[in-house]
């Protein structure tokens, strides 16, 4: 089975960044699509970006231009560069990958989330 761990949340000021990364351990087969959702107060969970093991990326228009995806396959971590945060950037960010059982079967694995805090 295959436990995600993220890090680098915290408080930051309007305009600064912050830089996430989700390293997952324990059995991993195979890990395809990595990607990065997040979840205000009082809203749903929404997309911020995906990466697929091909390499493409998709952003949330939200945060396009200033928040990128990477990933280091070798090392099973995925990473989200934030800059340029505003105040609505503030929520619980949760990193998920797309990985596969000893069996072959594929399904989502979500990491705890990790707090990001934009305020002055």
């Amino acid at each position: 089975q295959v436990q995600l761990v993220e890090s680098g949340g915290g408080l930051v000021q309007p305009g600064g960044s912050l830089r996430l990364s989700c390293a997952a351990s324990g059995t991993v087969f195979n890990i395809y699509d990595m990607g990065w959702y997040r979840q205000a107060p009082g809203k749903q969970r929404d997309l911020v970006a995906t990466s697929t093991s091909g390499g493409i990326t998709n952003y949330a228009d939200s945060v396009k231009g200033r928040f990128t995806i990477s990933r280091d396959n070798a090392k099973n971590t995925v990473y989200l560069q934030m800059n340029s945060l505003k105040p609505e950037d503030t929520a619980v960010y949760y990193c998920t990958v797309k990985t596969q059982s000893r069996s072959g079967r594929l399904y989502d694995e979500w990491g705890q989330g990790t707090q990001v805090i934009v305020s002055s």
